[in-house]
């Protein structure tokens, strides 16, 4: 079965309530492509409020993090029941953002993992090297590790049911990103780490690029084969520009 592209919007700590209507209300107003999946992921305070709005769209629901406890004290965080229970469908894991300022490890990102497949939730798991350890020529080392660490634990269907998102750290907020032929070349290593585990199951997990994806660049990642759709971030808060980039996977299912 061919995998379909999946393009998602996280927002990151942008928005207010209302602005997050206007643009989920704006997105949805559009004519979306059809054979690409489409979700968008506000910051927890606008979730309820976008949920509504995304009533009844081919819009999906996600959230950009989550704990991996039901309930309890635990001051601050957001429980997987709380996400299900808004309508969400997708939650963000282990983004380099949260390892980065947050302290995430790759151990806290697979209990993530595990409990958001737990309560009927897709996680878009994260992976990505830093600029030093690019330099280093460890890129493959390092992702290799990160997609082990998340992965471990998981039954074959939900590796399957997996998205994970190939994020070179060094791209994100930069206004640089790898070529397209680099980002495949990376995502293609992925999907091998992945067939160690399950070979059959490896072929239905979609694996997206994230790194500073835009409507000027995306046709050089949209046609590289690995690679099955986009985690975008600053271009998802512009409609226009979001759905340029979703355009871009749509031509590619149909070429």
């Amino acid at each position: 079965m061919a995998r379909i592209p999946l393009v998602v919007g996280n927002w990151k700590m942008h928005t207010t309530v209302a602005e997050a209507r206007a643009l989920a209300a704006a997105i949805t107003r559009s004519v979306l492509p059809a054979g690409v999946e489409l979700a968008v992921c506000p910051p927890f305070t606008a979730l309820a409020d976008v949920a509504r709005i995304l009533e009844g769209s081919a819009v999906g629901l996600g959230a950009q993090d989550m704990f991996w406890e039901v309930a309890g004290a635990f001051t601050g965080e957001v429980s997987p029941v709380m996400l299900a229970d808004l309508g969400c469908r997708y939650v963000i894991v282990g983004h380099s953002e949260r390892r980065q300022h947050f302290g995430e490890t790759d151990e806290s990102v697979a209990r993530k993992a595990r409990a958001a497949f737990v309560h009927k939730l897709t996680p878009i798991v994260c992976v990505g090297e830093r600029l030093e350890e690019r330099d280093a020529r460890q890129t493959e080392r390092v992702i290799t590790r990160q997609v082990e660490a998340a992965t471990a634990g998981l039954s074959a269907e939900q590796l399957a049911h997996l998205v994970l998102a190939y994020e070179p750290v060094w791209a994100i907020g930069t206004g640089r990103a790898a070529t397209g032929p680099e980002a495949n070349r990376v995502i293609g290593l992925i999907r091998t780490v992945l067939a160690a585990h399950d070979s059959a199951a490896s072929k239905h997990t979609r694996i997206l690029y994230g790194g500073s994806v835009t409507a000027d660049n995306v046709a050089e990642f949209s046609q590289q084969p690995e690679i099955d759709g986009a985690l975008v971030g600053g271009a998802s808060l512009d409609a226009r520009k979001f759905l340029a980039i979703i355009s871009g996977y749509a031509r590619r299912t149909l070429a």
